[in-house]
């Protein structure tokens, strides 16, 4: 079995529970330390792509075909299922190991909540929903991007793509601002109820937010992942 078949047999719309999403966690964030020994990008982890043993006690990562050499990265705005896709990737920035981390943190989200945290309809879609819970991106990091056009004006504000809900037409429309919705608490909590497990449940929320930085210069190092309070607490 995969990670997507076990959220469709133990918590389909509900995710699963907090101590098997720890354990699985873990596991992920050492495979992609593993990754990051050899200097290996897998490029495309997502929970169809994490196989699980008949005791659903370990994972493995499968499906390199997308994986390549840190050094050899090509800049490609489809590289990783979209889901689960970086903005750096969408953006058209030089991308590292950091694209992994970002697709493990959605990744987890999806395993605790049993939704897709990201489910844009395209590139442009996602960068919305990016900013509607992280807040706007640095403008240095949108003039670096070699994709900006496509997503920016050159006041860096975004240009939704959308379609107009009476005519049915394209139609771009300039977002100067982009009001934050809920955080990811808020969304967790809407989702999941009372946990009753408040402190690893914050943790898991510290965890993700820090994984999710739209910067990847500002998400956390694998060391700091794996020594964070969610995956060392005890049961």
């Amino acid at each position: 079995m995969n990670l997507r078949e076990i959220l469709k047999k133990y918590g389909k719309n509900v995710g699963i529970n907090i101590r098997a999403v720890r354990s699985y966690s873990t596991q992920l964030l050492y495979a992609l330390r593993l990754l990051r020994k050899c200097s290996i990008i897998h490029g495309d982890i997502k929970p169809d792509n994490i196989l699980v043993n008949e005791t659903k006690s370990t994972l493995k990562l499968c499906d390199f075909g997308s994986a390549s050499h840190v050094a050899d990265g090509e800049i490609t705005p489809y590289l990783v299922s979209r889901f689960y896709r970086a903005p750096e990737i969408i953006l058209g920035l030089k991308y590292d190991f950091n694209v992994d981390l970002w697709s493990v943190g959605a990744t987890i989200y999806e395993l605790y909540t049993g939704k897709i945290l990201f489910p844009g309809h395209s590139n442009n879609e996602m960068l919305k929903l990016f900013m509607e819970l992280k807040g706007k991106f640095p403008n240095k990091l949108i003039r670096r991007g070699q994709f900006r056009n496509q997503h920016f004006d050159d006041n860096c504000s975004f240009l939704f793509r959308d379609t107009d809900k009476v005519t049915q037409r394209d139609r771009i429309v300039t977002m100067s601002v982009i009001n934050r919705s809920k955080g990811l608490a808020d969304i967790i909590s809407t989702q999941k109820g009372f946990s009753g497990n408040v402190s690893a449940e914050g943790h898991l929320v510290d965890l993700l937010d820090k994984c999710l930085f739209l910067d990847p210069m500002k998400r956390p190092s694998l060391s700091s992942c794996l020594t964070h309070p969610f995956i060392t607490e005890k049961d």
